[in-house]
C-alpha cells in the first residue's frame, strides 16, 4: 500500500528545534519530489519546503530559509525536516505530500506547537 507516515512533532519553545520525519512505504521516496506543507489554525495550508528526486534541488518558502532544512535519507525511506530557531507562527499541523504515478499522497499529518 503506498502511504506517507510523519513523526516528530511535539511541543517546543520559542527558539528550539524539532526534526519531522516522513516516511514512505509502497514506494522509493527518492524518486519522486516530496513536499512538506502545514496548517495554521483557521490558515489554509501552505507549501513550506520541497525535495526533488534524487535530492538534486531544495525549495522553502520564504518564511523558513535559513532555518528549515528538508533532506532526504535513502536508508530509511523517508525525507526530513530539521526546522530550528522555531517560533510561534510556525505552529501548525505538518504533513507530507508527494504525487505517485498521478495521485496525490498525503501522510496523516504531525501537530508542531511552538509555545512558552
Amino acid at each position: 500500500q503506498v502511504r506517507l507516515v510523519e513523526s516528530g512533532g511535539g511541543l517546543v519553545q520559542p527558539g528550539g528545534s524539532l526534526r519531522l520525519s516522513c516516511a514512505a512505504y509502497g514506494f522509493t521516496a527518492r524518486y519522486y519530489t516530496v513536499s512538506w506543507y502545514r496548517q495554521a489554525p483557521g490558515k489554509e495550508r501552505e507549501l513550506v519546503a520541497s525535495i526533488s528526486n534524487s535530492g538534486g534541488t531544495t525549495t522553502y518558502t520564504d518564511s523558513v530559509k535559513g532555518r528549515f532544512t528538508i533532506s532526504g535519507d535513502n536508508a530509511k525511506n523517508s525525507v526530513n525536516l530539521q526546522m530550528n530557531n522555531l517560533k510561534a507562527d510556525d505552529t501548525g499541523v505538518y504533513y507530507c505530500a508527494t504525487k505517485w504515478l498521478n495521485l496525490d499522497i498525503w501522510g496523516q499529518g504531525t501537530q508542531v506547537t511552538v509555545s512558552s
